[in-house]
C-alpha cells in the first residue's frame, strides 16, 4: 500500500514549530499532516529533512533553525539527546515546569474533565540529581566501555559525566570500569551471548552518602572476585556494599532472580523525610530524594490525617509512603506484589520504631477484594501505581472499600485521566487542583498528586 502524503522521504522543508508533544519533539504541520520533529521548540521555524513516513504522521530532522525560540538553551549535549538521558535539555527549565503543567492541563481539558492544574513544583538545581544509575557495558574498539545506549537501539555511546545523575556515581563508574578492564574482564556480547559483565549499577544515599555497587553478570562466577571487590572499596570509601546479580537470560532482562553479597553489607541505608529506610540492589527507592520528599509530604498533607484514620497503601515498595503515613495515621496495611521490598518495608518499620504498618505481598488488585472481604474499612487509599495505572478490578475494589478520599500519585498523566474518568462513575470528584512535581528534571515524565473525594 503507498503511502499518500503532502511529503516526500529525504526532501528539505521549511516549517514553523505549533508544539511540543509528550516525548519533548516539536510539531510541524504540513497540508495538515503532522511531522515530529527533534530539539526543535514552538514558535521556531526551522529546515527540516523528512526522514520517514507513516499513513498519518512523519518525522523529521532538525537541518537548521531560521529563528530561535527565547526558551532555547544553547549549550546542550548532543550525547544526552542521542541517548534520550536528557531529552529537553534545549528547554530553559521554567518553560519545562510550564510544558509538564499544561501536559496534565491538556489531557483533562481533552476529556472534558474541568480540573484545574497547578505550577509545577521544580527543582532550584535542576541537574545531578538521581541517586542511582544502572550503565550498560560493551566492548568498544577492543575497549570496556560504559556509558548508554543510542535511542531505540543497542548502539553504547560512551559516556562519563551523565549530567543528571550524583557526579559522585558519575566518578564511581569510571573508577569501577577502570578497575574491570585492569582486570580484563569481558564485556557482555549480545550478539553471541558471551562474555562476563552486563551492566554496572550504583546507588548512593543523598543524605548517607552510603554507596552500593552492582556487578551485573552473564555468569556465576565473577573472575578475579577478590581483587576487583577489594580494589573498589579501597577506590571508594563510600562503598558500604558489593552485589553480584546473576543474569544468566539471552533477553533484554536488566537483572536476573539471583543476587549474591560479594563485600560489605546487603542494604544500604538513606533517610527520607526523616525516616530511615534499608535499600537493596533491587528494591524500588525514588531516584529523585530531594523531589520525592516534597511529594511525599504533599501526599501526607491531602491525606489529611489527624490519627483516627485506617490507611491503605497499595503500591508501598519498601514502605516509604506508608511510614510517612503512620506517623499521622492510626493504621496502615502496605501491599505490594515484589516479596523482597516487602522484607525490607518490614525491616524499615522495625528501624523507624513503627508498629501501627502492616505490610503483605500480593497484587494490590487481589488483596484489595481479600481486605474488602474480611471488612476491613480505610478512610483513606493512597496509590502510587506504575506508568499503566490502576487496574480495572482494582477500582472496582477499592470503591467497594468506600474511602472518603483516594491520593493518587501519578508518574503517567494519561493514565491518570482514564483513572479518574472511572473513578467519577463511581461517585468520586476531585475537588481541588492537581499538584504536578518535576521529579525528572531534563525529561519528558511527570509525577502529581491528585486526590479524589466521595460525593
Amino acid at each position: 500500500m503507498k503511502i499518500t502524503a503532502p511529503v516526500e522521504k529525504n526532501e528539505m522543508y521549511d516549517v514553523k514549530i505549533i508544539d511540543l508533544t509528550y516525548q519533548g519533539m516539536g510539531v510541524a504541520k504540513i497540508n495538515d499532516f503532522s511531522i515530529f520533529i527533534e530539539d526543535t521548540l514552538p514558535g521556531e521555524e526551522a529546515t527540516i529533512k523528512v526522514i520517514k513516513i507513516n499513513k498519518n504522521f512523519g518525522f523529521g530532522k532538525l537541518v537548521k533553525l531560521i529563528t530561535k525560540s527565547k526558551d532555547r538553551v544553547e549549550s546542550v549535549d548532543k550525547d544526552y539527546t542521542r541517548t534520550g538521558i536528557a531529552p529537553l535539555q534545549h528547554l530553559k527549565y521554567d518553560a519545562q515546569l510550564k510544558f509538564k503543567q499544561s501536559q496534565i492541563q491538556e489531557l483533562f481539558n481533552k476529556a472534558k474533565m474541568n480540573v484545574e492544574v497547578l505550577p509545577t513544583i521544580g527543582m532550584d538545581k535542576p541537574s545531578h540529581y538521581r541517586n542511582k544509575a544502572q550503565i550498560p557495558v560493551k566492548k568498544i574498539n577492543g575497549k570496556l566501555e560504559t556509558g548508554f545506549y543510542r535511542k531505540h537501539s543497542h548502539d553504547l555511546v560512551p559516556i562519563e559525566d551523565f549530567y543528571i545523575q550524583d557526579p559522585e556515581i558519575d566518578k564511581a563508574i569510571v573508577v569501577v570500569r577502570d578497575i574491570l578492564r585492569k582486570y580484563h574482564v569481558a564485556p557482555y556480547d549480545e550478539i553471541n551471548h558471551s562474555g562476563v559483565i552486563r551492566n554496572i549499577m550504583v546507588r548512593r544515599g543523598h543524605y548517607s552518602h552510603e554507596m552500593m555497587i552492582g556487578l551485573i553478570t552473564r555468569t556465576k562466577k565473577l573472575p578475579m572476585v577478590d581483587m576487583i571487590t577489594s580494589e573498589i572499596a579501597k577506590a571508594l570509601p563510600e562503598v558500604k556494599s558489593i552485589m553480584q546479580n546473576i543474569n544468566l537470560t539471552d533477553g533484554n532482562a536488566l537483572m536476573g532472580k539471583k543476587t549474591i553479597c560479594l563485600y560489605g553489607s546487603s542494604h544500604i541505608e538513606d533517610q527520607l523525610l526523616g525516616l530511615k529506610f534499608y535499600i537493596s540492589l533491587t528494591s524500588f527507592y525514588q531516584v529523585n530524594p530531594t523531589q520525592t520528599e516534597k511529594l511525599y509530604s504533599l501526599a501526607v498533607e491531602k491525606a489529611q490525617l489527624d490519627g483516627k484514620q485506617n490507611v491503605i497503601d497499595a503500591y508501598c515498595g519498601i514502605g516509604t509512603i506508608s511510614l510517612a503515613m503512620a506517623k499521622k495515621a492510626k493504621k496502615v496495611y502496605g501491599v505490594e506484589i515484589v516479596k523482597d521490598a516487602i522484607e525490607d518495608a518490614k525491616i524499615n518499620a522495625q528501624k523507624n520504631h513503627i508498629n501501627n504498618a502492616k505490610f503483605v505481598t500480593g497484587k494490590a488488585e487481589e488483596q484489595m477484594e481479600k481486605w474488602q472481604s474480611q471488612g476491613l474499612k480505610s478512610d483513606v487509599i493512597v496509590v502510587d501505581p506504575p506508568r499503566k495505572g490502576l487496574a480495572s478490578s482494582f477500582i472496582e475494589s477499592a470503591v467497594k472499600v468506600a474511602p472518603k478520599r483516594i491520593v493518587y500519585v501519578s508518574c503517567n498523566p494519561s493514565t491518570l485521566v482514564r483513572d479518574a474518568r472511572r473513578l467519577s462513575e463511581y461517585g468520586y470528584e476531585i475537588n481541588q487542583p492537581i499538584q504536578p512535581v518535576d521529579q525528572f528534571p531534563q525529561t519528558v515524565h511527570i509525577e502529581s498528586v491528585t486526590v479524589f473525594e466521595k460525593k
